[in-house]
């Protein structure tokens, strides 16, 4: 019984035959490289959602940075139509100074005001519509009235109201009067 079991233990030790050194450092160099293969992909993915998480922070700052321009737009907008019937008020008020009040200190002085605020507006960006001579655009003119003329385009006779706008947004647009020239 001896014989037999020695004898499987003899075949059984011939798989387990002497490996080589070659063999060893090769099994040796995949057991070190198998994690080393883990690591570099682990590098890799972190460094992915890295790259993505700063993205979406760029990508944050630019649309809150664009939307506080907007709303510093859109706030300003408000501030300058609720004055801007002040500001007719005043420019109407001095197209009617009697001719013998003209060079009157008080007419002076509501000149002054009206000049200051013409300047705040375009310290703030507000620009006034042009309007006389221009072609008529829609999309800044407003036309109350139109004209027959012996030409073909529509041009702004006459400015009733003025128009204002920041940057491309018009605030208000210019009323006028258009003739075909």
């Amino acid at each position: 019984m001896n014989k037999t079991t020695d004898a499987s233990v003899h075949d059984d030790n011939r798989d387990d035959e002497p490996i080589s050194s070659a063999e060893a450092a090769s099994d040796d160099a995949q057991q070190h490289h198998q994690p080393l293969n883990e690591l570099e992909q682990r590098v890799a993915d972190l460094t992915e959602a890295l790259q993505r998480e700063r993205a979406d922070a760029t990508n944050l700052r630019r649309r809150h940075d664009e939307e506080k321009a907007s709303l510093k737009s859109h706030v300003t907008s408000n501030i300058v139509r609720q004055l801007l019937p002040v500001i007719d008020n005043l420019e109407r008020a001095l197209k009617h100074v009697p001719e013998d009040l003209a060079g009157n200190d008080y007419v002076k002085g509501v000149q002054g005001v009206v000049k200051q605020f013409e300047k705040t507006l375009s310290g703030i960006g507000v620009q006034r519509i042009a309007t006389v001579g221009q072609p008529f655009d829609p999309h800044y003119h407003e036309a109350v009235s139109m004209e027959d003329g012996d030409g073909t385009q529509e041009v702004v006779s006459e400015e009733l109201q003025s128009g204002y706008q920041i940057g491309e947004d018009v605030i208000r647009h210019a009323m006028v009067r258009v003739k075909m020239q």
